[in-house]
C-alpha cells in the first residue's frame, strides 16, 4: 500500500472512532440526566409485582368466602 493511502485509511478510522465515542458519550450523559430527573421526582420505588399481587388477592378472597360460610353455618 502507498503511504498516502495508508494515511487516509488511518485518518478515516480515527475519525470514525472519534464520532462513535462522541455519540456514546452523549447517550451516557442523556441517561444520567434521565436518572437525575427520576431521583428528583421521587420515582425510585419499584412497582409492585403484578402476578404476586393477584395471587395474594385471590387467596384473601378465598379466605373471606370460607369465613362467611363458617359464619353462616354452612359446611364446605
Amino acid at each position: 500500500m502507498e503511504p498516502l493511502s495508508m494515511g487516509v485509511l488511518v485518518a478515516g478510522l480515527i475519525a470514525g472512532l472519534g464520532t462513535a465515542s462522541w455519540a456514546a458519550l452523549k447517550g451516557w450523559q442523556g441517561w444520567l440526566e434521565l436518572k437525575r430527573l427520576e431521583l428528583s421526582q421521587g420515582c425510585n420505588a419499584p412497582p409492585p409485582p403484578v402476578s404476586s399481587g393477584r395471587i395474594e388477592l385471590a387467596d384473601l378472597r378465598e379466605r373471606v368466602r370460607k369465613l362467611e360460610a363458617i359464619a353462616a353455618g354452612i359446611d364446605l
